[in-house]
């Protein structure tokens, strides 16, 4: 019913009718700088007990500043362009005065960090390009926190009539719980906010999509919204049952008789692989099945004894593999990043294509900040509202939120 309908555009000055400068710094980096100014002033007192009460300050005053402020809320953000506007096409539901409870909005989750902005803004621009009521978009951010000003700030301005809200995700929340992994990035915090979703968002809200920051949509996102899900399912997402499901997992785990082939006995269907970083989620059955804690109950087990390598992936194979409700591969044509050990570009899977997913460790942008494009990556290129040549926005390192392993 959406193959015909189009958003239109309110105005389209290319990618950048407005340039916005980073905001300014929050009062807490100003009352920081004062204590430092005053820290400094006790330094010069002649005595050494003085000198060393002094010295003792600055120790507490730099703990306090590495708590206080993330590195990626104390580093500049990158400056990006105003994109284009677009307004509800005809048939789509009238606005009500229920807010982000409206039954009429389509819930999208994603995280939001400094370091994967530009990833993050891509992907928002996309699915307001090809959604046939971009105004009925909601869009639910998780950030690390504190530090969401700057990132609430760089949203409105490329996106002035953007409907959303940004929750903070504290890193504690899952600290104890992260075990190493087979690279740095798949270890942060925020990668495991998803498991939080139902108890961040608010309880009006039925079900959202969980996208991850490095996708890219060709395609009117209600229809992945619009997705069934029968009473036994919670998640619903892209399988591949062809992928070698027992890779995901280390041999004790297979071997135990207390695990292995006996935690999926009795579900729907066999387990099969799914990629997290495209799911239909009802959070409602999520809350009621408590969902959350038995994930990190797999995460303990795991901090206990080796049972896979990668980093949240496996917890949501063990919890939903045999049970997630398969959505056409369409919706997630994933592994863009390239080959994670040669760094090889990856084409297209067969099929038609409704959403790319540069799950990996390569990234788009850094490949084309480095010459090095992957054919694909002019496609992602069409969508950057980066504005190139900021001192203060580098390529991406190596750790960050919302990344696929696979």
């Amino acid at each position: 019913p959406y193959a015909h309908r189009t958003a239109a555009p309110i105005h389209t000055p290319a990618l950048a009718p407005r340039i916005t400068a980073p905001p300014p710094r929050g009062t807490a980096h100003h009352s920081l700088r004062r204590t430092e100014r005053a820290s400094a002033a006790r330094i010069q007192e002649p005595s050494a007990a003085a000198a060393m009460r002094a010295a003792g300050a600055a120790v507490a005053l730099l703990f306090f500043f590495l708590l206080a402020v993330p590195g990626e809320a104390a580093a500049a953000l990158p400056r990006f362009a105003e994109a284009p506007q677009y307004r509800n096409g005809e048939g789509c539901p009238a606005a009500t005065a229920a807010g982000v409870c409206d039954p009429g909005l389509v819930h999208i989750a994603m995280t939001l960090d400094a370091h994967y902005l530009r990833g993050s803004m891509a992907a928002i621009y996309s699915l307001l390009k090809h959604a046939s009521c971009p105004e009925s978009l909601f869009f639910h951010f998780l950030a690390a926190a504190p530090g969401d000003g700057e990132l609430r700030a760089a949203l409105a301005a490329s996106f002035p009539s953007l409907r959303f809200e940004i929750y903070p995700f504290r890193a504690e929340a899952v600290a104890g719980l992260i075990s190493a992994s087979v690279r740095a990035a798949l270890e942060a915090p925020l990668n495991y906010a998803r498991n939080h979703l139902a108890d961040l968002l608010p309880p009006c809200v039925p079900r959202a999509i969980y996208l991850d920051s490095d996708v890219l949509a060709a395609d009117d996102v209600r229809r992945l919204w619009e997705t069934r899900l029968p009473a036994a399912a919670v998640v619903a997402a892209p399988e591949y049952c062809h992928a070698n499901f027992s890779r995901y997992f280390t041999p004790a785990f297979w071997s135990d008789p207390a695990l292995g082939a006996r935690v999926f006995a009795g579900r729907r269907r066999p387990p099969c692989y799914f990629n997290t970083g495209v799911m239909v989620i009802d959070l409602r059955r999520w809350r009621a099945g408590n969902y959350r804690r038995r994930i990190e109950r797999w995460m303990e087990i795991q901090k206990e004894r080796r049972i896979y390598e990668l980093g949240s992936l496996p917890p949501f194979l063990l919890v939903f593999a045999g049970e997630v409700e398969a959505v056409d591969l369409r919706w997630n044509q994933h592994g863009l990043g390239g080959d994670n050990v040669h760094g090889s570009c990856r084409p297209l899977h067969d099929g038609p294509v409704s959403l790319m997913h540069w799950s990996g460790k390569g990234k788009p942008w850094d490949r084309l900040d480095a010459g090095r494009p992957c054919p694909l990556d002019h496609t992602w290129k069409s969508y950057d509202l980066y504005i190139a040549g900021d001192a203060s926005s580098a390529a991406s390192p190596a750790s960050g939120p919302a990344l696929s392993a696979w």
